[in-house]
This record gives structure tokens, sequence and C-alpha cells, in this order.
């Protein structure tokens, strides 16, 4: 294990599947030419572009993880898992992913009517033109609002209208993170908290959700999850050893539109911790 925690991992990324910008052999072309060597696909409730990646991969030599990021409710909060490693064939869990696929489609129609009151129209339809796969989320409809002058930047979309909170912002009931947790690991895969600091918990409720997902066999944490301050990156540090929960290490890639986060940068993970990587290579 110890030969492979220096290779350039990236086990969060996403593709055109979901509201990536690239296709999947776009995407892993473009990550093996940025020094990475092994990928996860995790595009966000569906694993739609894993077999054109991994052909893609095999062609490239680059070591690909089946993967995929499942929306879930945590108090009263939206939380993502990461699956890593699973047998995409499995029933329970396609089947988990298609229900909440269905869910986002009843939350862009609210969207698109709450931006319709703020004075936007066509923003449905507007989102729609940039989607290529079965996901309709949130980025398309930034995407809408900053191509079409509603906004300066994608982020801006994010915090002025779509953010926790703000006015089309439209909250959901997905699936709770037990379900998550058992449909990755009744897969054969290995779960894992996605960006741990970007979540607006305090303290208390994140070590609240550290403990009860490590119960629920929960298998890891995002230790490194694009740019961040290295203090992020030792406090996330110091919770997987304090929690016994695996390191996992991603960009959160989804194209080039999104500077913020890149693929190849990323330091390796501290030496204190244990790769989520060990867990299918012991």
């Amino acid at each position: 294990m110890e030969s492979n925690r220096y290779k350039k991992y990236d086990l969060h990324s996403h593709s055109i599947a979901s509201d990536g910008e690239l296709t999947p052999a776009e995407l892993v072309g473009y990550a093996h030419s940025c020094g990475v060597e092994v990928l996860a696909l995790t595009d966000h409730d569906v694993t739609d572009g894993y077999d054109e990646a991994a052909v893609e991969a095999h062609k490239l030599g680059l070591e690909f993880i089946a993967g995929v990021e499942i929306s879930v409710t945590w108090g009263k909060h939206l939380l993502h898992i990461v699956g890593l490693n699973f047998d995409v064939e499995n029933a329970a869990l396609q089947a988990g992913l298609a229900d909440l696929r269905q869910q986002r489609t009843g939350r862009a129609e609210e969207m698109a009517n709450r931006l319709a009151k703020l004075g936007i129209e066509g923003a449905l339809e507007g989102a729609q033109a940039y989607v290529n796969g079965p996901i309709l989320s949130r980025t398309h409809f930034a995407r809408f609002l900053f191509e079409n002058g509603h906004v300066k930047t994608m982020q801006a979309a994010f915090d002025r209208y779509l953010g926790d909170g703000k006015k089309a912002y439209v909250a959901s009931e997905w699936t709770s993170l037990a379900q998550a947790v058992e449909w990755i690991t009744t897969a054969g895969g290995y779960a894992v908290i996605a960006h741990p600091a970007r979540y607006k918990l305090s303290a208390t409720k994140l070590r609240l959700l550290f403990d009860e997902f490590k119960q629920m066999g929960g298998a890891g944490l995002e230790v490194i999850s694009g740019r961040q301050d290295i203090k992020v990156t030792k406090n996330m540090t110091d919770y997987a050893k304090k929690y016994e929960l695996r390191a996992s290490i991603g960009s959160d890639y989804h194209g080039p539109s999104q500077a913020w986060s890149n693929m190849g940068q990323m330091p390796p993970l501290p030496e204190a911790c244990q790769p989520i990587w060990g867990l299918w290579q012991d």
C-alpha cells in the first residue's frame, strides 16, 4: 500500500453524465494529461458515464475506479456521499439512484418557477439546453443564468439565487445517510463523505456526522478536496484518525470553466492518514 501512497489519485470528478463539462472519455484524457494515475468518475446520482470512461482509461493505461456521488439529507442538511470501487450493475444501488434522478426533475421545475417569479423567464428550458445526460442540476441553472447575463459568474448564481437559503433554492428530501451507505456497501463498495469542510455544520454537528457515519458502516472522508487551506487538511486528518475513517482525495473537477479546482495539482495525503484505496488493495 505504501508504494501506492504517492501515486496521483483523484477519486472525485464529474462528466456530462451529470453536471460536468467534458464527456467521460474527455475527462479521462484530461486527467491523464494532468498526471493523474488513478481516477474515479463520481457523477451525481448516476453511473451512466462508467463504460465510456473505463474504455478510455484502459487505452491510456490509467487505473479507473467505479464511483458515484449520492445526494443525502441529514438533519435538514444536503450532504454528498461518494461511493468507490463498487459493482456498477448492482440492482439495489441502481434503483436508488433512479429514484433520486426522478426527484431532481420535480426540484428543477420548482426552481424554474421561483426564478420566473423573480423576473427570469425560460430558466427550465435554458438549463435543459446544457444537459447531456439524465441529470438536471443547479449547475445547469447556474450556466443558464451566467450565459444569459443574469449574473457575472457561475458562483454568483449560487450566491444570489441557487445556494442554500437563496430565493430560488428548493430544499429536497434526498435519501438518508444510512440508505446511501447501505446502497454502496451492499454493492461491494466503500462510502466516503465528500468535501466535509464545505458543509455549514458546527464542530459539534460535524463530529456527530462522523460518528453516525462510522457506525452505519461508512469507510472514509475526503481529507483533501480540491484546493483547500493546509489548516483544513490538518483538521480533516485529525477527524479521520479520531473516528478511524480512511482518507480519500479528489479534485471535484467539473470542467475548465471552474478554475478553482483542477486535476493533478493536489498534494499527497498526509503521512498520518490511512488511504481509502488500501481497503481494496490490502
